[in-house]
């Protein structure tokens, strides 16, 4: 897939002179360096078994531009994934946001493979939900959004400051954000700016990413909850509460609720028969408006995101009704990440293009 990115950064209605195209390729044991040669990259290829991960690939990545390039020539630098795909307006809208005084900024992610499955759809229809109705709100407010994952720019004076990319946990963007919200930085969001990004399509996959992204954010509540929280009560801006609320473990506190309702379920008949009823019915309640909840949710997004949704009308509505048993199995997933005592990063497969 990364041949196709590079031709989306190439064919970008802004002056490609002004933008050059840099691959780590990281462990790779395919052609990912000489296809990313092919398309017009520079590639630097990394070998390192022990440190794994995207935070140690870009470091790796910003320490080779750095000695290689005059690195003040560049006002910033965009990191976007392998499998993405660029808007032809996205370094347009971007550089505008740029031009405006924005040093950290994210934009609108779609995805290519919204109606492949409802795995991929409900990965999907999250991240619309998040550019719209979380970010968007931001951006109007003032307050600071969220890195996730792609698609976004970082002014060189921040790369240089923090001395490359020193993010190494296991949600290395989040991570990003959190401490440079302790810092002062505001990170942006562009609506206009656009970039199609491929989503997992089999559970398997989905169950580590998610399991990855849970123990994350508890790292980073373990990190940077305390100095959040200091930083909040000292006066230094809401965006400090707002990210607090980010990485707080609110799936933790369904799980607990979740399983302590199905335990009373199945003692109810051994300890109080005559309860059981009433048991079984406070658990169906608690599944049937978690799921009107979910419904809600993806329906509002749905409706507003509806022409961003690159998929059929009938694959559109089915997303809608199967997205809230997406986000149920943020249950088991919770659960499984309590019981671990190490999550690792692990490959995801890529393979959807985009016509």
């Amino acid at each position: 897939v990364i041949g196709q990115l590079c031709d989306s950064i190439r064919g970008q209605n802004y002056p490609s002179e002004l933008v050059d195209i840099y691959v780590v390729a990281d462990n790779c044991d395919d052609r990912t360096a000489d296809v990313a040669r092919e398309h017009g990259a520079i590639v630097y290829e990394r070998h390192n078994r022990e440190y794994v991960g995207k935070g140690y690939a870009l470091d790796f990545l910003f320490d080779n531009i750095r000695r290689d390039t005059e690195f003040d020539s560049y006002e910033g630098f965009f990191v976007v994934d392998a499998d993405n795909i660029l808007d032809e307006n996205y370094v347009f809208e971007m550089n505008k946001a740029v031009d405006e005084g924005r040093r950290i900024i994210v934009c609108y992610r779609n995805s290519k493979n919204y109606g492949e499955n409802w795995i991929s759809a409900g990965y999907s229809l999250w991240y619309l939900r998040t550019a719209r109705h979380l970010n968007n709100p931001r951006e109007l407010l003032g307050v600071s959004c969220e890195v996730q994952g792609t698609g976004f720019f970082v002014h060189r004076d921040i790369i240089e400051r923090q001395g490359g990319w020193k993010y190494h946990l296991l949600i290395e963007d989040i991570e990003f954000t959190v401490d440079n919200v302790l810092k002062g930085e505001r990170v942006s969001y562009c609506h206009d700016a656009m970039i199609y990004d491929e989503q997992v399509t089999t559970f398997k996959q989905s169950f580590w990413q998610r399991k990855r992204w849970t123990k994350g954010y508890l790292q980073i509540l373990r990190h940077y909850g305390g100095k959040l929280i200091k930083a909040f009560f000292s006066g230094k801006g809401f965006s400090n509460f707002d990210m607090l609320m980010a990485i707080s473990p609110a799936l933790l506190l369904t799980t607990f609720a979740m399983t302590i309702n199905v335990l009373a379920l199945i003692a109810a008949p051994i300890v109080c028969p005559a309860q059981f009823l009433a048991v079984l019915i406070s658990v169906l309640f608690a599944l049937g408006s978690t799921y009107v909840f979910f419904f809600f949710v993806g329906l509002v997004s749905g409706v507003v995101e509806w022409n961003q949704m690159g998929t059929t009308r009938g694959k559109k509505i089915l997303s809608l009704i199967t997205f809230p048993a997406f986000m149920y199995t943020y249950v088991p997933i919770v659960a499984a990440t309590l019981v671990s005592p190490k999550v690792e990063w692990k490959q995801i497969k890529h393979h959807a293009k985009r016509d």
